[in-house]
């Protein structure tokens, strides 16, 4: 049965009051985090509440923003899209958007990507890249030894591919898929390369490359995103999958958050010499405007599929896939990236990020400063090791917003990853929050004081 009475707006109630009766937020609990800010609008790098307040979004409102809230070319280019063209099925037909979209993506990832398949988020964009490999090797006529069906597929330690269940299995197994670890798929993983563990780590990856035969490796290059903002060196990532190229290995780099100039260059596998098979994007994809994501490929696996036989079909669609506005927006937001103006922000904040982070290696409290282009993260050593349940994580979150910034904490880990709009003076503001925080509540304390 339907309500009897629609919940209706009400002058008197706010965004607020009226949100906690009817929607149900992702990682998010009122009873710990208290009810959500309303926001009415926003513009460039700020989102103005309903109650008049600011709030500096230094992450971009999930590392999708790239050029500032209602940037006006793009919220133009939807405009006239809407009023062209909404939708249509993408079996069979096609339209200038997703054309463009797809010229464009394959003159900005690496050289040897050939086709672009859309889906419509970061997850999916995963899922398709894996059952794209996994069908792909059952299409290969002669196999490498070993002759049995490669099955193993490797990652990260500390990785994190997305919330649907074949992301989940090749993600860490912790907060994120405990409810679930029954359902998902075994994998196998090694750690990232760092500068005291990377000739351990390159023997244990070629180890189990030889051993296992596996069929792909899953990666963030260069930043390890949820799983706190973990980096690793261009060079380094580009022994492994020299090692995994050798091997016969699949390398499928998960590029939904370092894409689009997030790491200096437009994508981070630009930085290594070896490229990737397979690219998943999304996110700043159509620059927080609306859901679009794309998995790109090499010739290789392209070629395998396309044989006149139903059977070996990429049995894969969504039914926004290809969505003519989320293309156009993405057409948009690709021009936009690829301008000088853009490039020397994206320059900009990375040169800001490096000054940044020599001082606040010098602040007590703080700890593991580090930086990767236009992404800067510290950890506030409060004593805890727990990381994603570290306690401290909601007084960080109250204690950023009471100062007007939008930063969401990985556990003890705060970090900032801004629109490329994103000002000098308003960078200065969370650098100084860092610094703030790090005094505060930092040095082996657990007990912090009011936010007040």
């Amino acid at each position: 049965m339907p309500n009897a009475a629609v919940r209706g707006r009400s002058s008197r109630e706010t965004l607020s009051r009226r949100d906690q009766a009817v929607i149900w937020h992702p990682f998010t609990h009122t009873s710990l985090e208290g009810p959500p800010q309303g926001i009415v609008r926003a513009k460039g790098s700020w989102l103005i509440g309903e109650d008049g307040r600011q709030y500096l979004d230094a992450v971009s409102s999930w590392w999708v923003n790239l050029h500032g809230h209602c940037e006006p070319r793009i919220a133009a280019a939807l405009a006239e899209q809407a009023h062209t063209l909404e939708h249509c099925i993408f079996a069979g037909f096609t339209h200038e958007p997703a054309v463009r979209l797809a010229e464009l993506l394959l003159s900005l990832t690496p050289e040897n990507q050939e086709r672009v398949f859309f889906s419509d988020n970061g997850s999916t964009a995963v899922e398709v890249a894996l059952k794209m490999a996994i069908q792909w090797e059952s299409l290969q006529k002669t196999r490498p030894a070993p002759a049995e069906k490669r099955r193993t597929i490797l990652r990260f330690t500390s990785s994190y591919h997305g919330d649907t269940f074949g992301a989940m299995s090749v993600s860490e197994r912790d907060t994120f898929t405990a409810p679930f670890e029954d359902y998902l798929f075994e994998v196998r993983a090694v750690p990232a390369p760092t500068a005291e563990n990377r000739e351990t780590v390159f023997s244990q990856f070629d180890e189990l490359c030889a051993r296992e035969a596996p069929l792909a490796f899953l990666f963030e290059p260069l930043v390890q995103g949820a799983g706190g903002m973990l980096m690793h060196d261009a060079e380094a990532l580009n022994t492994l999958l020299a090692i995994a190229r050798e091997r016969g290995v699949l390398r499928i780099a998960d590029e939904v958050m370092t894409g689009f100039g997030r790491t200096g260059s437009h994508f981070a596998t630009l930085q290594t010499e070896e490229d990737p098979d397979i690219l998943c994007l999304s996110k700043g994809l159509t620059a927080g405007f609306l859901p679009l994501g794309a998995t790109t490929c090499s010739r290789e696996i392209y070629e395998a599929f396309d044989q006149p036989d139903r059977g070996k079909f990429f049995f894969h669609g969504h039914s926004y896939a290809g969505n003519p506005l989320a293309c156009a927006v993405g057409v948009a937001s690709a021009e936009l990236l690829v301008t000088d103006q853009c490039q020397r922000q994206i320059q900009e904040i990375s040169r800001a990020h490096e000054r940044a982070a020599t001082h606040l290696r010098s602040v007590p409290g703080l700890k593991n400063v580090r930086h990767t282009g236009t992404i800067l993260a510290v950890d506030i050593d409060n004593g805890q090791d727990a990381y994603y349940l570290n306690t401290i994580r909601d007084t960080l979150y109250e204690f950023f917003l009471s100062r007007g910034l939008l930063l969401r904490p990985l556990g003890s880990t705060a970090y900032i990853i801004p629109p490329y709009c994103t000002t000098q003076g308003e960078l200065e503001l969370c650098y100084s929050a860092f610094e703030d925080a790090g005094r505060k509540f930092g040095c082996g304390s657990n007990i912090y004081p009011s936010v007040a």
